[in-house]
């Protein structure tokens, strides 16, 4: 199995910024499981929604458009680790933020097998 946890968020002003880390970690981890490592988010009262995404190599980094520009995804593969670095932050960006691990898709949440607690982000006007 393949736990996530998520860490970084917290209560912000609006034009700040925060790194949400997400950690890896399990008997089954490895390339073909963590091929993509992605970042969804559910505001409140809302679905959750794809925010970023990227594949092993780092090369084909996905976003919302409502993020791009603000938001940058990386990862470090040598301890299955992803990061989200949120610039810019909005109070519209308020929401609990998933961390996602899978093989294959990027903005579609059922192609994840695997997903963390979340970590709460809360963005004030």
């Amino acid at each position: 199995q393949v736990q996530l946890v998520e860490s970084g968020g917290g209560s912000v002003q609006a034009g700040g910024s925060l790194r949400l880390s997400c950690a890896a970690s399990g008997r089954t981890l490895s390339r073909y499981n963590m091929a993509i490592m992605a970042w969804f988010r559910q505001p409140p009262g809302k679905e959750r929604e794809f925010v970023a995404a990227l594949d092993w190599s780092a090369s084909n980094p996905h976003y919302a458009d409502s993020v791009k520009g603000r938001f940058t995804i990386s990862r470090y593969n040598a301890n299955y680790t992803t990061y989200l670095q949120v610039n810019s932050l909005k109070p519209e960006d308020t929401a609990v933020y998933y961390c996602a691990a899978g093989r294959f898709g990027y903005t579609d949440y059922r192609s994840y097998g695997y997903w963390g607690q979340g970590t709460q982000v809360t963005v004030s006007s």
